[in-house]
């Protein structure tokens, strides 16, 4: 079974010095493609001159990492995608598990590996840990990471199906990818790969995590958690994640998530974090600005589907003390 490994990259030419030597090294198995995004650096030549092997898409403008994906992946021919962060130094027999995996279990149609930290390795990362969920208001976490509290990888955590695979090192069949019509590039950034995961889930394709394929993520390359515009993103993009794919009487989730991510920002005021606040509030107007669309995209939905791992992850985590998985 082909697979194809594409690096999104926007002026990331230090990335791509630092990290493809492994993705190399270790990717036998791939074709390796760099996906630029109208890049004003000389990464694009940097890559055409030092690897010859590796096959070059130039998008036309910088969409951001949905519409970078959606543009380039059409040029890929390989039955299976992964789109793979140009932050990440992957290892020895990374691919092999998810080839068999795929090989194995037709119905499994996105796989994660295990995305460790690359700053402090026996940790999980940030961005996916070891697979993710929801809660029911669309709050996203993970096993290995439960908001800001990340946990020691001592193997806990098996193969096992999930409900989202990060967009750090997602694993996708090009046949269900081309049926979800790819990302919604209304999210520019940021949990794109949940609401994909998300629609792929009501359509019945089923998603999972393999433990002895390991990667490990940086993490904030291009936004850090300490940047307003990450918490925009994260707070509007889940809003519009929520609306499109949640069942059932959405507008009580939408009023439930405006009185939660006020908790939030009450939250960041008592940390005097006041650009979050307002990035949480311009979350806000732009969501309403986006719902009649929104709301449009709700087609062929499930009457019921049970898409949450628990209820709230807010209480769950905050009041009741649970910090992990």
């Amino acid at each position: 079974m082909k697979i194809a490994v594409v690096i999104l990259n926007w002026n990331g030419k230090e990335l791509l010095k630092k990290f493809l030597p492994s993705v190399i090294e270790y990717s036998k198995e791939a074709q390796i493609y760099v996906a630029d995004n109208a890049s004003t650096d000389d990464s694009v030549s940097f890559v055409k001159e030092t690897y010859p092997e590796i096959k070059i898409i130039q998008n036309t403008e910088n969409g951001g990492y949905a519409k970078g994906y959606n543009q380039a992946l059409q040029q890929v021919k390989e039955p299976i995608f992964c789109l793979l962060n140009s932050d990440i130094k992957v290892t020895k027999n990374w691919i092999n598990p998810i080839l068999s995996e795929f090989e194995t279990n037709t119905e499994t149609a996105i796989i994660q590996p295990k995305i460790l930290d690359y700053k402090n390795k026996e940790f999980f990362e940030y961005a996916g840990a070891a697979g993710g969920f929801i809660d029911k208001y669309a709050y996203p976490f993970c096993r290995g990471r439960i908001f800001n509290t990340i946990e020691k990888d001592t193997n806990q955590y098996q193969d096992a199906p999930i409900f989202w695979a990060s967009g750090a090192c997602l694993f996708i069949r090009k046949e269900t990818f081309e049926t979800l019509n790819g990302f919604d590039e209304s999210f520019f950034a940021h949990m794109e790969e949940i609401d994909l995961c998300w629609r792929a889930f009501n359509l019945g394709y089923k998603a999972k995590y393999i433990n002895n394929a390991i990667v490990y993520h940086v993490g904030g390359a291009t936004l850090q958690n300490t940047n307003p515009k990450k918490t925009f993103l994260n707070f509007r993009n889940s809003l519009f994640t929520l609306t499109k794919n949640a069942p059932g009487k959405v507008f009580f989730l939408i009023f439930s998530r405006l009185l939660l991510d006020g908790l939030a920002a009450m939250k960041f005021l008592f940390q005097f974090k006041v650009h979050h606040i307002f990035a949480i509030l311009k979350a806000h107007f732009s969501f309403y600005t986006h719902l009649p669309e929104l709301l449009k995209k709700r087609k062929n939905l499930p009457k019921k589907q049970d898409y949450y791992h628990t209820k709230s992850i807010v209480w769950s985590y905050f009041i009741e003390g649970k910090k992990t998985f």
